[in-house]
């Protein structure tokens, strides 16, 4: 039950990233293009988090883990502050 959830929440961050991306695309707002960097880096994280406790159970991806949601996390942070009108 656990890996579907796992599987399920990279397919969320997945689509986010997309969406967000591609109406980045549409509308230039660098917001949009900041969130989609930032949910791709979750969707990487949560891809990290399915592999670490379930298909590879044995081997620590803890490091990883915390970088990747750490770069997500400033992704945002970066985002979130530079473009601020």
């Amino acid at each position: 039950m656990a890996s579907t959830v796992y599987v399920l929440c990279t397919l969320a961050s997945t689509l986010c990233a997309l969406l967000l991306l591609r109406d980045y695309g549409r509308t230039r707002s660098r917001l949009l293009l900041w969130s989609g960097l930032s949910f791709s880096v979750l969707a990487l994280n949560n891809a990290l988090v399915f592999v670490d406790l379930v298909l590879v159970p044995h081997v620590n991806f803890a490091v990883p883990r915390s970088a990747t949601f750490f770069l997500a996390t400033a992704l945002l942070l970066y985002g979130l502050v530079r473009d601020t009108d």
